[in-house]
């Protein structure tokens, strides 16, 4: 069961009418529970925006059926867990899915080519996690000696370096 739907604009709900992206607001909304419930950081953040991104196009790609429902949250978390933990190609993940949705909706629509909704806005989110970068702590430097979190190095990093860890943290929370 795909999720976006469509409504003419007579009401008759032809193809006609504003597709509605059921999927990624719905992977949205599933990130941003997870994370409101983690209890991590303020939701007006931009870390809290990367974090949601992150799990957002998690369970969104990890969706292969397009048929994720409320009941199978809880049986996807293991899963989530596992694209998300540290020793993963996360980045490569979604990139590799991201192409192959393409491809797949390319060769539904035929000649058209029209990509939907739900996959514009995944690569929208994907574009802002590559392309934003976030003033953090070095992730990669070695913990100094009580030296407090203030003084620690700080380096311009990738939304998505800071997104991912929190959006685990957040799944671990839960």
């Amino acid at each position: 069961m795909r999720y976006e739907s469509g409504t003419g604009t007579d009401g008759s709900g032809g193809t006609g009418g504003t597709a509605v992206p059921m999927a990624w607001f719905y992977a949205e909304y599933i990130a941003e529970e997870l994370l409101r419930t983690g209890d991590l950081m303020p939701p007006t953040t931009f870390e809290f925006r990367a974090g949601r991104e992150a799990l957002a196009l998690t369970v969104f790609l990890a969706d292969t059926e397009d048929a994720l429902s409320g009941i199978r949250v809880v049986t996807e978390l293991e899963s989530w867990l596992a694209l998300t933990a540290y020793d993963q190609p996360w980045q490569e993940w979604i990139a590799e899915r991201l192409a192959e949705r393409l491809a797949e909706r390319l060769t539904e629509r035929g000649a058209r080519g029209a990509e939907d909704a739900d996959l514009r806005l995944a690569r929208a989110a994907w574009r802002w996690l590559e392309e934003t970068e976030l003033l953090a702590p070095d992730l990669d430097a070695v913990p100094g000696g009580g030296v407090p979190d203030e003084e620690r190095p700080q380096v311009w990093t990738p939304a998505w370096r800071l997104g991912l860890p929190l959006g685990h943290l957040a799944i671990h929370l839960f």
